[in-house]
């Protein structure tokens, strides 16, 4: 007799499963299981809603995988030519940045945007650790957060040192599931700590190299929080491959250049050297930031968007 559950951890060849009746199962896949159209090293993920066979000691075998509402996916570093799914059936993301120790890249930040617009994810930006910036870092801040903010992507500024401003994003994760990324070393398990207080994460320094963080969570894994949200806190990433992605469709993931790109003299138009461009006629107006436009021409000048790997 089949069973369902949803996924919450994953360590690679085990899987911890939360069933309807609120039991939680170790379980693994039996033989090669493979989701039809995507070449994974991780056919299974965090956040699947599955099926499964309970075995007499208690454990069990995964048979089936529900159809995903969406997924978040990145190259994978071992196999070129797959991909790697963080996590599955999510309502929201939280990129979690600091201007300092570490310092996050814009490059960065916008790689993910444009990886969660292309799976369809609404993505906040959360700035940690505001109780170490100074005026300058503030000044930065709110340059950051309304630049971001009119694209669409809201901004919250947080300190899980001090408690600062977590009651707002409380409000923005009840009853949601969120993945929360970033690069190591910018407080994602503080910030569920703090979140939770039931909670116990390991946190860990910065190294003394560049100030880059020591990753503490090794596999992704979904933490149900007591004021009811649900958050897949994965490890911290050190850049963000794009996967499976057409150098034409790149555009389409930036909202300022959605939403003029219609008024580029050709069709194919890649924004780049074009005569009677839109895009690149809005970046000499001042009207696109120029480190947007930048970011864009060294995702599609990426071979094959691949990025290196997790810390």
């Amino acid at each position: 007799m089949k069973e369902q559950g949803i996924v919450l951890k994953s360590t690679g060849s085990w899987y911890i499963v939360k069933t309807t009746k609120n039991e939680y199962v170790d379980c693994r896949i039996k033989g090669r299981f493979r989701i039809k159209g995507i070449r994974s090293t991780n056919p299974v993920a965090v956040g699947d809603r599955v099926k499964f066979i309970r075995s007499v000691d208690n454990t069990g075998v995964i048979s089936d995988i529900e159809e995903r509402d969406n997924y978040i996916i990145r190259k994978s570093t071992k196999l070129s030519k797959a991909s790697h799914i963080i996590a599955a059936n999510l309502d929201q993301a939280f990129l979690i940045v600091t201007l300092v120790m570490p310092r996050t890249s814009r490059g960065f930040i916008d790689r993910f945007l444009v990886t969660t617009e292309a799976y369809h994810i609404p993505c906040s930006i959360v700035f940690n650790k505001i109780d170490i910036y100074n005026e300058e870092m503030m000044d930065l801040y709110r340059e950051l957060s309304d630049l971001y903010s009119s694209l669409g992507y809201p901004c919250y500024s947080v300190s899980a040192l001090t408690g600062e401003n977590v009651d707002e994003l409380k409000k923005q994760l009840k009853g949601k599931t969120t993945l929360m990324s970033g690069h190591s070393g910018v407080g994602k398990s503080a910030l569920i700590n703090a979140l939770d207080s039931n909670l116990d994460l390991r946190t860990g320094d910065l190294s003394d190299v560049h100030e880059k963080g020591k990753h503490t969570t090794t596999f992704a894994e979904m933490f149900e929080l007591d004021f009811g949200a649900n958050i897949v806190d994965t490890p911290g990433v050190k850049e963000f491959g794009l996967f499976d992605f057409d150098k034409l469709e790149v555009a389409e993931r930036f909202p300022e250049f959605r939403a003029i790109m219609d008024e580029c003299k050709f069709n194919n138009c890649s924004h780049v050297h074009e005569p009677g461009c839109a895009v690149i006629e809005a970046v000499k107006q001042g009207e696109i930031d120029i480190v947007r436009y930048e970011n864009y021409i060294s995702i599609i000048n990426d071979d094959y968007f691949e990025i290196k790997e997790w810390d």
